[in-house]
């Protein structure tokens, strides 16, 4: 019994094989006393029973008791049957290919991280003002000045005047200082704990051994979702994709760059694989350094590669 296995498919159609047995089996059996039903009134006319339960069927000759124990050993056949089907239902794991030294660079892959938002330039300078020339004709002509005896004798009364106080202007108010550069978060390279493709935190091991776990994860996701486009099949293209992300420090995939492209559609097909990683149940575990999440810089290669 070990050996049974059964598909989804399989299951079905045994059990729909079973109902259509009982189906039969009962429009066999209607038909069966119906063709014998005939005459029946004809012959008991005069029959006197000898008891009650003789004439439970109203006539022996079609009486459906008589087949209670064939009946129940079908239907105990039949539960057992469905019962071994239930059991045999087997889920076979769909096959991922995933190519070899999948994730190994052909080259060592030399990228500046995304560069943070620099300040805008400043204004350009006022333009020069325009010296305009005055016509001739609008130029007014200077009256002559008028003098006046300003002489003063023996008997002139001079008035004192008063003293005139100049108020200090106060000096105007600085300008206010500019704003701070928003404060952007470093993205790491390299971390004391690299970040990692959710579904191991909960295995047993150390880092390392988690470490290799989200490799084998990561890797039945992306080649069990990877779709090998339609003209790089026809045309055989074959190939690595590099793509480049950034782990945030709350396990979102954030900026998905291509870095490398074979070209026929693969490298955006690659990325379509990445940016779905934030629509998985759980997140990426950050990276840290020092005991903190940061942001780390991610390179991960996709191979394609047609099976021979």
């Amino acid at each position: 019994m070990n050996d049974i296995s059964l598909t989804g498919s399989m299951v079905v159609v045994a059990l729909l094989a079973l109902a259509a047995l009982v189906v039969g089996l009962i429009f066999f059996l209607r038909m069966y006393y119906k063709s014998k039903s005939d005459g029946l009134t004809e012959k008991y006319a005069d029959a006197s029973w000898s008891s009650p339960l003789t004439a439970r069927a109203k006539y022996p000759d079609v009486n459906a008791f008589s087949l209670s124990r064939p009946l129940f050993m079908f239907g105990l056949a039949a539960a057992l049957l469905t019962t071994i089907f239930a059991f045999s239902w087997t889920n076979y794991a769909e096959e991922v290919f995933i190519p070899d030294d999948a994730l190994e660079l052909d080259e060592e892959i030399e990228i500046e991280p995304p560069r943070t938002a620099e300040p805008p330039p400043p204004p350009p300078p006022p333009p020069p003002p325009v010296i305009e020339e005055v016509p001739e004709e609008e130029i007014e002509e200077e009256e002559e000045p008028v003098f006046e005896d300003t002489s003063i004798d023996e008997e002139t009364v001079v008035d004192e005047p008063e003293p005139v106080i100049e108020k200090e202007e106060a000096p105007p108010p600085p300008p206010p200082p500019p704003p701070p550069p928003p404060k952007q978060e470093e993205i790491f390279k390299v971390v004391e704990q690299m970040p990692r493709f959710p579904g191991c935190e909960n295995e047993p091991g150390d880092n390392k051994a988690k470490e290799e776990c989200a490799q084998g994860k990561m890797l039945q996701y992306i080649y069990k979702n990877l779709k090998y486009p339609a003209i790089a099949r026809e045309n055989g293209v074959e190939g690595m994709c590099v793509l480049q992300f950034v782990v945030g420090t709350d396990g979102s995939v954030e900026d998905v760059k291509i870095v490398r492209d074979i070209g026929a559609g693969c490298g955006s097909a690659a990325e379509l694989v990445v940016n779905g990683m934030n629509n998985l149940p759980e997140k990426w575990t950050p990276g840290k350094q020092r005991g903190r999440p940061v942001k780390v810089l991610y390179t991960l290669p996709v191979r394609f590669k047609l099976e021979g």
